[in-house]
């Protein structure tokens, strides 16, 4: 004998969005108030009643950043004192459960040692918490007694034989270069595929004035050029082009790496923050099985936020791309290492973007009489 049952139950089937942290940034540096604290702000946020009235170095670099991030700008500041460590509110941040997509240390770094701390600092919160970051750094600017020759030598150790693929560093030449990256990074107006280098996105806002060595020289775009051959991130001008722009946002990476400018790991990075719930989702699934059907919904799970990332817009008879391209057959694949442990390879394909354009210009002197 039995008595009738009768259930209804609500499936989750995990087809909703994944939180996006893209374009949010924590700034870490020695600040006039709130030291210690986790400071949210925005572009209403009044800075000096935030980050105290007087002048600091943090305050300086989110000023700038705010200028040119647009109207959805905002971040996280954590002001340190002035024998604060940077790695303390850092971990200060995980602990409190703040993920972000860059940390920005507005300490200026003066030898290639700190660079290597800021990337073991970045690789440990993906190991640690599972949140992939890059760091931006930033060295001094020149001083009243340097020249530019100085300038460079100084520069150019810093950096010298090392690899750090989740750091970039930015020369304070202007004074707020750092500042107007991080905003120019983080401007939701524009793709986090597309290059700090793109000119219509506009100049850059607010760049401190121009920096001139100890002769009263101004800055020489051949320091720029070197600069950016060591792997700083600088900015830069087109003659008879109105306005300072940004060249690459190079990663301090070795020599053939896939990851050389900041937004192949911008793109790598938020692939994988998107893919990452949908693995956990999956831990002790048996739907999840080596069985064809099974293997094809996974591929399919796996290769929606890929889509998502490759859709584009016509408008106006122009193409807005997607931040990578559409995903094809077998650009991912699932592999049984055992009965328990699967291994997925995913491929991802960055849109060609223009940096060194030449225009080839020839002369038709021929005697074109058809009449």
């Amino acid at each position: 004998m039995a008595l009738g049952k009768v259930s209804v139950n609500n499936l989750n089937l995990g087809q909703g969005a994944v939180t996006e942290i893209e374009r949010y940034f924590l700034f870490i540096g020695p600040g006039a108030k709130s030291v210690g604290s986790l400071i949210p702000l925005n572009t209403d946020s009044d800075l000096d009643l935030m980050l105290g009235a007087p002048s600091s170095d943090l305050k300086t670099q989110i000023t700038a950043a705010r200028q040119n991030g647009g109207d959805r700008w905002a971040c996280l500041a954590a002001p340190i004192a002035a024998d604060g460590e940077w790695a303390d509110a850092l971990e200060l941040a995980q602990q409190k459960g703040f993920s972000v997509e860059a940390v920005v240390i507005t300490q200026p770094v003066t030898a290639g040692a700190e660079l290597s701390a800021m990337h073991d600092a970045a690789v440990a919160l993906n190991n640690k918490y599972g949140r992939r970051v890059f760091v931006m750094a930033c060295s001094a600017g020149i001083t009243g007694q340097q020249t530019w020759s100085d300038y460079l030598l100084e520069q150019k150790a810093i950096t010298e034989g090392l690899a750090a693929p989740r750091v970039l560093v930015a020369p304070q030449l202007h004074g707020n270069d750092q500042g107007v990256l991080a905003g120019r990074l983080a401007d939701a107006a524009v793709s986090i595929a597309d290059s700090p280098m793109r000119v219509a996105s506009g100049a850059l806002l607010g760049l401190g004035p121009v920096p001139v060595d100890k002769d009263g020289v101004p800055l020489p775009s051949s320091i720029r050029a070197e600069l950016d051959s060591a792997r700083f991130s600088v900015s830069q001008t087109y003659p008879d082009y109105p306005g300072v722009f940004w060249g690459d946002g190079n990663m301090l990476d070795a020599p053939a790496s896939d990851y050389l400018v900041v937004e192949y790991l911008r793109l790598a990075d938020k692939a994988a923050r998107q893919i990452r719930p949908l693995l956990i989702r999956r831990v002790g699934d048996r739907r999840l099985n080596n069985s064809p059907n099974s293997m094809a919904a996974a591929i399919s799970a796996f290769m929606k936020p890929l889509r998502q990332m490759a859709k584009s817009t016509t408008f106006a008879g122009q193409v807005f791309p997607g931040e990578i391209e559409s995903p094809k057959d077998g650009d991912i694949v699932l592999t049984w290492t055992s009965k328990t442990k699967v291994e997925i390879y995913i491929k991802i394909r960055p849109l060609n973007c223009p940096k060194d354009l030449t225009a080839n210009i020839a002369l038709d002197l021929s005697n074109d009489d058809s009449e």
